[in-house]
């Protein structure tokens, strides 16, 4: 597929081995000859949440790379990462990558596990920080969920692994399921606290999480498998003092959109970041 004239566009889907699940993503090998505004173009065409553009190969696994939204870029995202480490994987063979972000440089291994293609990032150094009150409550507001809906074992911070997301912790499968929110209010609330997604979560045992991922500044209603996200998840699990220091988490995302996916979310001791993985596959 092309959007731009001597521009191949790929498309992927990662967190899924099958097409039809996941989050698809646009992936272009050689964007050398795009601008911003071409690159964003592109992106607004394939209509998914974000697309990634690859420049400025080394022969040695490495390379430029940003991502674009319909609406704007941003600084970093998970699912194209997995979605362009595979696509090179395909082309070059699996193995070691590392991907140059404006979030900073993300390490990326692609290997072959039987017939499928696993890909591991490591994030950029990770970090939360409280949420304040006042922007917890309008974030409520704009879900149309209740005080009352939060599961108070996981309090709301705002969580960084290359891009930021505010994590909220829903108290019922149920409350996680009934997602119909302010599409402006929220998106209003996240420009001017600077979130990449609203992370909504269910834990369903110690290791097992259902996420759901808001994403309006983006111009999508929903990202159905964030990697971004599940990272900084990470990060906030272990602050937070959900986990242990050596933990592996299961984030399953997607079903309620009929995209179910899945992200294996690796915390190691000695080690801030944070490594995600999952396979992937191309689309058609």
């Amino acid at each position: 597929m092309s959007t731009q004239p001597g521009t191949e566009v790929l498309r992927y889907t990662a967190f899924s081995a099958d097409p039809a699940g996941g989050n698809p993503a646009g992936v272009v090998l050689d964007a050398s000859g795009l601008d911003d505004k071409a690159m964003l173009a592109v992106a607004a065409d394939l209509g998914y949440s974000e697309s990634a553009f690859l420049t400025e190969p080394d022969g040695h696994g490495g390379h430029t790379v940003r991502y674009f939204s319909p609406k704007a870029e941003v600084p970093f995202c998970g699912h194209a990462t997995v979605a362009a480490a595979i696509a090179l994987a395909e082309r070059d063979g699996p193995g070691d990558l590392v991907f140059s972000t404006p979030a900073g440089t993300v390490p990326v291994t692609v290997a072959r596990e039987g017939d499928e293609l696993r890909a591991t990032l490591t994030s950029v150094e990770p970090y939360t920080t409280d949420a304040a009150p006042e922007d917890v409550a309008e974030a409520l507001a704009a879900l149309d969920w209740p005080a009352a809906g939060l599961d108070s074992a996981l309090p709301p911070r705002i969580a960084y692994a290359g891009a930021r997301h505010l994590v909220l912790a829903a108290v019922s499968r149920e409350r996680l399921a009934d997602l119909s929110y302010d599409f402006a209010r929220l998106e209003a609330l996240m420009h001017r606290l600077g979130l990449t997604t609203v992370q909504l979560v269910w834990r369903e045992s110690g290791t097992v999480f259902h996420v759901r991922d808001p994403f309006p500044v983006g111009g999508v209603v929903e990202d159905p498998a964030t990697g971004a996200a599940a990272a900084a998840f990470g990060a906030y699990a272990r602050e937070s003092g959900l986990v242990p220091d050596d933990a592996v988490l299961t984030l399953h995302q997607g079903a309620d959109m009929g995209r179910p996916g899945t992200l294996t979310v690796e915390l190691r001791p000695g080690d801030a970041r944070i490594r995600v993985s999952g396979t992937g596959t191309r689309i058609g």
